[in-house]
Parts: C-alpha cells; structure tokens; sequence
C-alpha cells in the first residue's frame, strides 16, 4: 500500500482514473475508430509492469489504446484526482478506497455487477464498494502491512522474532538493537516517515482504530464519534518509532524510508505493507527475497499478535464517458484479473495477493505476501476500517496533527481532542 492517499481520508484517499473516445479513423463512428482508455491509478511499486502488461492488451487489441498516469509515492493522490475530474480531462478508470469513496464520488460510478471480476472475487472483498444491488468498485488485491524487518540483522543481533509477544517485548529488542547499532551497520532501529501523513492517520491509526468498529469499515462508517479506546498504545507506537529513528522524522518521505535506509540496510525495521516488495527489489533483490519479513504492529490493551489485511484500493469506470469507452474499460479490468496472461502477471510480475478466485496460492513467491497469507490462513487479522473514515479525515486531520506532535507543536491529548470533534462535525 503504498497504500497511499485515498479521498476518504483514508489512505487518505487516493482514487484511479481512466479514458477518452479519440477518433483515429473517420468521423462516422465506423469500426476504423480507437478506443482511448486512460487509467489514472495511485500504485508507484508496480507502474512499469503494470504499463508492459497493457502493451501486451494493446497487441491483443489493436482497436483499444491504454494510457496509464501514476500518481502516488510522496504525492497526494486523491487531490490529484480531483484535479483531473476539475480540469475536464475525465480519466475512464480511476481508484476509489470504500463506502465513503463510494458517496463522494457516486455520480461518476458505473455498475460493475455483472463484469467477470466482480463475479470472482473473493467473499467480502466487494463489501466495501457494493451499495444495494450495484458493485461499484473491483479490488486491486489483498495487502497487509505491520513492521517489516530485516532478519539478518536480527540474527546478528540475537534476536528471536517469535519472542515478541506483546509492546513490552517489542520495546525491549528495539532497545537492544539500539545498543548494537554501530556493530550493526545502522543509522537507527527505525525510519519513521513522519512527512506521511498516510502512514499515521491511516494505517498506523487505523490498527488501533479497527478494535473500536469491530474490524468492520461499514461500522467506521457509519459511526457518529471516535472514542480511540486504544489511543495510549497508539501514542505508544508513535513514541517508540520517533524515538529510534532517523531523524528528523517529520520530513523522513516514503522514498527515503524505503529505498534509501531499509532497502540499503541503514535501519532495521520500518512500518510498511507488502507493496514495497517490488521497490526493495530494485535495489537489493537478495536481500528482498533472503533477509525481509513482517511481524504485527502490537495493540496493548487488546491483541498484539494480528496483521491489518484488507483491500487497499478498488478500481472504479467512470460511466459518464461514451459507452464505447465504459465497455472497453470493463473489459480490460476483466482481462486482466480473468485472463491467463493478465492472471500470471497479477502474480508474478505485480506480486500481489490476489483477491479473486482461479488462482494458486502457492504462486505467491515473496516473504511478506506469505507472511499475510499465512496470518489470513490463521485468522490473525484485523480490518482495514480507515476507508470508513470521514472523508480527509485521516490524513488532513489526524496525519497532520500527528506531525505537529512530532514536531512538538501538538500535544496528544490535543490530537485525540481535536480530532475527535472533526469526525462528529463531518458526520452532523
């Protein structure tokens, strides 16, 4: 994930966009006419497979022509999409993140009910995006995320994963790693992005969050307050990362935390989600697949051994374009979670976990996808409730208060305080 900005707040909010009827025959509307679909999706890890497999549709489908924008990584996503729709270059598939995604962007939503995608996902993960009888939204995937780490170095340390059992046992290996960090090779245990507001308004709160609603993004929803019944062991977290890591963590971005301190082995742990799996990779593919795991974020007070997995984003098919563009649209999304050739790529070339049936799960090759897999198995999970927040609420209240606080500009009990009137406002 990188999970990033989602207009509900979540994920902040981030959305995907999509398509244009441009004419490259005659005027008449013969066959000799191209179909433009343009996709504006949020996802950097896999922007560049994600272009060669709809060059590959491309070739399959000479009379239809993908236009892939990314807009994502340390960029806003869901104001970029705003942009896009303000501007009048209406994209033909663009992202949604859940139910409020869903209202906030409803006259711009086409019905995908009856597409073969929708009819092979996995139970629940349509939930998000079905209103009555009309799915509006198909799932990207299965992503989790929690503290990944780097298992040599805590070899070389001493450390025994599997001895971390709850806050206290955490604090202690992180203190312990400190100590070695010179034997160690590291500039710090952690590198804690505090510029994204992303990472802590949505998916750091969202662990301490998803408790409260019963795991259920309908339940975030459709709620009237927040309470944080977790809200000590989340400030917790947010202490023990900022302070143990690079500093300063409030102008750390996602491209620093991940490729230039976990990717070359300068910190040991760094709160993310199996979506940095392609970008590890570019750098170090030995390490991403030798050295690289995933352990839960812990929730003291309530359970400190569960991974948050979910559906991180859908893709949506603006039905206000031409209906050549809105079927062309439906059919690209089907070949590519339906067809061989897109199933294969889905797998091995975008590593993802799929969503859909018809799929092998021993075809997931890397260590934080199995390790999801392996908590989704065991039902060790909680729900990613943060698509269910009011919108912006995620990251342009609490994610930026948050950076105030490490900036010590805000105090805690300020955060919950401030935040906790702007849901209630959102939902008068």
């Amino acid at each position: 994930m990188n999970l990033k900005k989602w207009s509900t707040g979540l994920l902040g909010s981030i959305m995907l966009t999509g398509g244009l009827l441009a004419g490259c025959g005659s005027d008449d509307g013969s066959s000799g006419d191209q179909v433009e679909v343009d996709v504006f999706q949020f996802k950097v890890e896999f922007r560049e497979e994600f272009e060669q497999l709809a060059e590959t549709y491309e070739e399959e489908n000479p009379d239809v022509s993908i236009n892939i924008t990314t807009v994502g990584g340390g960029e806003d996503y869901g104001s970029a999409l705003r942009s896009r729709f303000n501007s009048g270059n209406e994209p033909s598939i663009f992202n949604v993140g859940g139910p409020q995604d869903v209202e906030d962007w409803s006259d711009y939503l086409a019905d995908l009910s009856e597409t073969e995608s929708a009819n092979a996902a996995l139970p629940g993960t349509l939930d998000g995006v079905t209103v009555n009888d009309g799915v509006y939204g198909l799932p990207y995937n299965l992503e989790g995320y929690g503290f990944i780490y780097n298992t040599r170095i805590f070899e070389e340390a001493g450390i025994d994963v599997d001895s971390i059992q709850s806050f206290d046992d955490l604090e202690g290996v992180v203190e312990t790693l400190d100590s070695q960090k010179e034997e160690l090779g590291l500039d710090a245990v952690f590198a804690f992005p505090g510029a994204e507001a992303w990472v802590t308004g949505l998916h750091l709160s969202n662990t301490f969050l998803a408790p409260e609603f019963n795991h259920n993004v309908t339940d975030a929803y459709e709620a009237d307050g927040v309470e944080f019944e977790y809200g000590e062991a989340f400030e917790s977290i947010v202490d023990l990362q900022d302070e143990y890591s690079v500093q300063p963590t409030v102008s750390l971005d996602y491209s620093q935390q991940v490729e230039e301190l976990f990717s070359l082995q300068r910190v040991a742990i760094i709160q993310q989600g199996n979506w940095v799996y392609p970008s590890i990779t570019g750098i170090d593919e030995e390490f991403a697949n030798e050295d690289i795991d995933m352990m839960p974020i812990p929730v003291e007070g309530y359970d400190e051994d569960l991974l948050p997995v979910g559906v991180p984003m859908y893709w949506a098919v603006n039905e206000n374009l031409d209906e050549e563009v809105v079927e062309a649209s439906k059919d690209f999304l089907d070949w590519l979670y339906t067809s061989d050739l897109g199933k294969e790529a889905v797998v091995n070339d975008f590593n993802f976990i799929p969503a859909y049936e018809g799929y092998d799960a021993e075809d997931i090759n890397d260590p934080l996808s199995q390790t999801i897999y392996e908590y989704s198995e065991n039902d060790q999970t909680i729900g990613w409730v943060f698509m269910g927040y009011p919108t912006g609420w995620g990251e342009d209240q609490l994610g930026a208060l948050i950076q105030k606080y490490l900036s010590e500009e805000a105090s805690w009990d300020e955060i919950i305080s401030e935040t906790q009137e702007a849901w209630e406002s959102s939902r008068e």
